[in-house]
């Protein structure tokens, strides 16, 4: 994923919970703070995952999957010369 798709995903994430939080409770500071935590939430899963993909790309590094190096190979060949 993307980190303008996700920020466009978090934003619209927090307004609909803001939105939410307010007729619940019916106040607009609370239903600040939902926003905000939902916000704090989903960036915290965002690096996360980043960082899964990251180790779990080094992990296959350091194991020497052959797969992955043939399959960069591959793709560097598939790229038009400039």
């Amino acid at each position: 994923m993307y980190f303008p798709q996700f920020l466009v995903g978090m934003f619209a994430t927090s307004f609909v919970v803001a939105i939410w939080a307010d007729m619940v409770t019916g106040s607009v500071w609370k239903a600040l703070g939902w926003a905000v935590l939902a916000m704090v939430i989903l960036q915290l899963g965002y690096i996360g995952l980043v960082v899964r993909r990251i180790y779990r790309r080094e992990s296959e590094v350091v194991e020497g999957n052959g797969a992955s190096v043939a399959r960069a190979r591959d793709l560097r060949r598939d790229r038009p010369a400039l």
